[in-house]
């Protein structure tokens, strides 16, 4: 039975795209140990078919913090046997990548995103000099590497002509939770609060929409939120629902009116998303409000799931929200296809081309 220590830089709570790779292996017979870090307010894990471990850090943030959790990730690898190490994203690599070189390890690299051109960091020339660098050094030496979506990995190829097998961020195909969230009508934003997401101009869109805004999540961002539907006189349509594990969070998704999938034009990381929840929306039925950009254009031309727009200015928000909250035909045809597509584009699906990238391996 082959070893994997698969690798992320979180508290293992939320990650639901490594909880579904990291069973998809242990169903496969592979022994797989998922790896991340213990922050002072991790709460207790559930169970799960795959091993777990937190590692403790003195530091929360910054490059204090990445240096030394990378370091504690180098020292466990060496002394724990493994056959396979999984870095997810870049901000874990350099640890795989060395322990491989000393004890003939194998690496396979899954890129969630395309790090170097994340809002955070696109606009800051030594940040992204710094992990440009390590970008460089890193997927040169990577035995097999994953990603999200097509623009991902044409990107990588070519820069680095390094084939990219695409395993999408779909939904596991299952029926639908009985307990829908179904007490008042209202509009989700499911997913990380962040800046870049569109959440700002969403509440100044939510002044001209007759409908409530759940936002179900967590991040730097949610104390601004709060104060500024404070500001807009728009706190009793905002409920802010804060973090909910991923059972609770698919009731509040099936018995949702619409959902929303924005993002900023900052980066390349953005331009080529294709986001966890624009599938978690897709395969509870619910039209949802998304982006023009490559991904999400190309899927919706096949499948019409989706009103998308070419900017989070507000007005458009609003506009396109309106428009399904009032064109019932347009309504209906979208949920209908939503259900229709993902008998196909589901992680079911998926998970056959991650099996194979480790299976190649052999």
């Amino acid at each position: 039975m082959k070893r994997i220590a698969s690798l992320v830089t979180n508290d293992l709570h939320q990650d639901q795209r490594m909880n579904r790779i990291c069973t998809a292996l242990v169903n496969e017979g592979y022994e797989v140990t998922l790896i991340g870090r213990k922050r002072n307010s991790s709460s207790v894990l559930d169970h799960k078919p795959f091993k777990r471990l937190r590692l403790n850090c003195w530091f929360e943030r910054s490059f204090l913090f990445y240096g030394e959790y990378n370091t504690r990730l180098f020292f466990h690898l060496i002394f724990h046997s493994y056959d396979i190490i999984n870095a997810n994203d870049l901000d874990t690599i350099l640890p795989a990548i060395w322990v491989a070189r000393i004890k003939g390890t194998q690496v396979v690299y899954d890129a969630h995103e395309y790090f170097t051109e994340q809002e955070e960091i696109v606009n800051r020339p030594t940040l992204k000099s710094f992990w440009k660098r390590i970008e460089r050094y890193s997927i040169p030496k990577v035995d097999a590497a994953i990603t999200v979506s097509q623009g991902y990995a044409d990107l990588f190829l070519k820069e680095y002509h390094k084939k990219f097998n695409i395993v999408r961020n779909a939904t596991i195909l299952r029926s639908p939770p009985e307990n829908c969230i179904s007490s008042e009508e209202y509009i989700l934003y499911q997913g990380a609060v962040n800046y870049g997401r569109g959440l700002e101009e969403l509440l100044m869109a939510m002044k001209h929409v007759d409908s409530k805004l759940y936002i179900c999540g967590d991040g730097d961002v949610l104390p601004t939120l709060k104060q500024l539907a404070k500001t807009l006189g728009i706190e009793d349509k905002i409920k802010f629902v804060g973090f909910v594990k991923p059972e609770q969070l698919r009731a509040y998704t099936c018995g949702a009116k619409i959902g929303l999938t924005l993002f900023a034009k900052g980066g390349l990381s953005h331009w080529h998303s294709l986001a966890n929840r624009f599938f978690d929306y897709m395969h509870a039925g619910v039209p949802q409000v998304a982006m023009t950009y490559p991904e999400y254009e190309a899927f919706n031309k096949k499948e019409e799931i989706a009103v998308l727009i070419e900017d989070i200015e507000p007005s458009k928000i609003s506009k396109a929200i309106n428009l399904l909250l009032t064109d019932k035909e347009l309504y209906q045809r979208l949920s209908k296809n939503a259900r229709s597509a993902r008998e196909h584009a589901n992680w079911q699906a998926q998970e056959k081309v991650l099996l194979k990238v480790y299976q190649d391996l052999d």
